[in-house]
């Protein structure tokens, strides 16, 4: 479903990202391991469009980012602190997201928002909102269309135990319901615990390690 070949970025004189390679099979969970400022990021960032690699490509569904198309198609996300109106409700905020796209209604939104542990009868603004909340209510929005791509950048952070099980759950059911989803995180626990298989990010170079989830 993804191919990323000999992807190299540079920024502000430093190389984030070193000759990456690698491929993610569709209907799978990818983890990808690494310590803060290792370049998880801005991996995720080149396949979904955000950030054009100095030399290489990415490739989703066989087409060319940033040529073939600006972004990856049915694709949700959270890469990096997810960004909300703070005076509005959780509820409000992902009504106003999904009124771009137009795909879903209300029904389909409060259904999400029960999912991941949110009341989506809520007046609570998401100023009002604890870490762990906001981090719920950023994974909403990233699955709430359903999409048949997920690439998640650190989603368990602030979350507590319950929390993170939880999203365990969520993530392993979207996985029987064929979702591909490249998971990046700190914690090896998680990325052990879900994933088929794990690449390691170490200051810019990705190698390739095994795993079975579970």
């Amino acid at each position: 479903m993804i191919l990323v070949k000999d992807v190299s970025k540079k920024y502000e004189d430093e190389w984030v990202l070193k000759n990456v390679n690698v491929e993610f099979e569709s209907g799978k969970i990818h983890g990808i391991v690494g310590m803060n400022g290792s370049g998880k990021t801005m991996l995720f960032k080149c396949i979904c469009g955000f950030v054009r690699p100095d030399s290489g490509c990415v490739y989703v569904n066989g087409k060319r980012i940033g040529k073939d198309i600006d972004f990856p198609e049915d694709t949700g996300f959270i890469i990096e602190t997810p960004g909300f109106l703070p005076d509005y409700t959780g509820f409000q905020n992902l009504k106003m997201l999904a009124d771009v796209n137009r795909k879903i209604g209300a029904e389909e939104i409060k259904r999400t928002l029960e999912r991941v542990g949110l009341d989506p009868y809520s007046k609570k603004q998401v100023k009002k909102y604890s870490l762990g909340m906001r981090e719920r209510l950023g994974i909403a929005q990233a699955i709430m269309e359903a999409p048949k791509l997920l690439i998640l950048d650190e989603p368990f952070n602030g979350l507590d135990k319950k929390g993170v099980e939880e999203v365990y759950g969520i993530l392993q059911e979207l996985k029987r319901q064929g979702t591909t989803i490249l998971l990046a995180s700190h914690n090896e626990m998680d990325i052990q615990t879900l994933c088929d298989d794990i690449c390691e990010m170490e200051l810019g170079v990705l190698s390739k390690l095994t795993c079975c989830a579970g």
